[in-house]
């Protein structure tokens, strides 16, 4: 808990209390999603840097050599927002930012996204070489979830 004074009460104080309240608690791998790939393909761990790399198109390829189809939640989806703090190291709204630079760039495009972890459990399941995330709570019948190391 903050000390009463250590902020003046005005809006700036306000802010930087809530941004010390964000950044003082980071999310840990796993906390708020699981992360889900095919049966068939996809190792059977994989580091957070390797998962961000996919995701962020920096990659296209399992670290097998097989092809990768990583699939997003939708953008004000809570789990997005666990998986982009945890995963990304940065909020969804900026990884939003990053994948809008890339494609004025024309370097690439974005995963698909899909609205729940219904939607995103069936891309899933239809999709070998796929990966994505479903809230901590979400099904994963027909999938494995994927380990993420640190």
């Amino acid at each position: 808990m903050l000390p009463a004074n250590l902020f003046p009460l005005t809006t700036k104080g306000l802010l930087l209390a809530v941004a010390f309240a964000v950044t003082s608690s980071p999310l840990r791998a796993g906390e708020g999603f699981q992360v889900i790939v095919n049966v068939s393909g996809g190792p059977a761990a994989i580091s957070r840097r390797e998962l961000s790399t996919l995701f962020l198109g920096r990659r296209a390829a399992w670290p097998d050599g097989s092809r990768s189809l990583p699939v997003d939640q939708g953008e004000s989806s809570r789990t997005r927002e666990a998986f982009s703090h945890t995963v990304h190291g940065r909020s969804a709204a900026a990884v939003r930012s990053y994948w809008l630079q890339i494609l004025f760039a024309g370097r690439g495009v974005p995963p698909p996204e899909r609205a729940s972890d219904a939607e995103v459990l069936a891309y899933v399941r239809a999709n070998p070489g796929a990966v994505g995330y479903v809230s901590q709570a979400g099904s994963t019948q027909g999938v494995r979830v994927l380990a993420v190391e640190p």
